[in-house]
């Protein structure tokens, strides 16, 4: 009898671990090159379809790695609506995301996204100093008279442009108009 509750318990704790890891999915909101490394100039393996089904398996920076019937590879977090895959349902919500990865939505309304695109709020909690990277990242730079020789190079000319004015005071409040109501 001891031996049973136990064998039970242990199925129990694998049956856990397997839901745990079980693969999300998710529908592609509009065609996409699927690559074989997380980077836009990686090469393509094939092609997703809009409403192409596929198997969410990991997550890079601003790229998920899918598998679909199409292959295995990776592509943009933003082509790819995480949960079920309803056509009729993505296709509804495709207009709205793809506005906001284009910096439009609609005509000539202009939308400002800030933030990390792909960074969940673990990622940037757990992230720590690396000066190794940093000293990469500086070794990047370039002296101001290099700057200059590549701009003359390429026929670029410094402009001034103007600061925008200081927004308006709202009549009913002392805070300023944001443009969200």
């Amino acid at each position: 009898m001891r031996t049973l509750r136990w064998m039970l318990a242990a199925l129990g704790m694998v049956a856990l671990i397997a839901a745990a890891h079980a693969a999300e999915t998710g529908v592609a909101l509009k065609a996409d090159d699927i690559k074989s490394e997380p980077f836009k100039d990686a090469q393509t393996l094939a092609s997703l379809a809009k409403g192409d089904v596929v198997e969410i398996l990991g997550k890079q920076g601003g790229w998920l790695q899918v598998k679909g019937a199409k292959g295995k590879g990776w592509v943009r977090i933003l082509s790819v609506k995480r949960g079920a895959a309803d056509k009729k349902d993505a296709a509804k919500e495709a207009s709205g995301v793809l506005a906001m990865s284009t910096g439009r939505a609609g005509t000539g309304q202009i939308v400002s996204a800030t933030g990390v695109r792909g960074l969940s709020e673990e990622d940037l909690k757990a992230a720590k100093f690396d000066e190794a990277e940093l000293k990469k990242a500086e070794a990047n730079a370039v002296t101001a008279a290099a700057a200059s020789s590549f701009a003359a190079q390429g026929k670029l000319a410094a402009r001034e442009v103007a600061f925008l004015p200081e927004p308006r005071q709202s009549a009913q409040t002392d805070t300023p108009r944001t443009g969200r109501q």
